[in-house]
């Protein structure tokens, strides 16, 4: 069980406030520690197949968990994230 972090979505979350960046890679990894339980604020995309959002403040994380693996498709502030 890994976190797979792209390099564009790395760019990303370098453009997050530093507090914020770090608080969302921390529940990233408990989410790819333990990928099958339920998490706070992690949420089923509709129309997306295997597409999670993460809600960390006003940021979101949209993830995909493929063979135990949870691999980071976008990260972006909340007025952003789903265009």
């Amino acid at each position: 069980m890994t976190l797979i972090i792209p390099p564009p979505v790395m760019k990303e979350l370098a453009g997050l406030p530093r507090a914020e960046a770090e608080r969302l890679l921390e529940r990233l990894e408990r989410i790819a520690a333990a990928p099958d339980e339920r998490h706070p604020n992690v949420v089923a995309l509709k129309g997306e197949a295997g597409s999670y959002r993460l809600r960390q403040g006003r940021w979101r994380a949209v993830f995909s968990i493929e063979e135990g693996d949870v691999i980071l498709d976008r990260v972006a502030h909340r007025r952003e994230v789903y265009r």
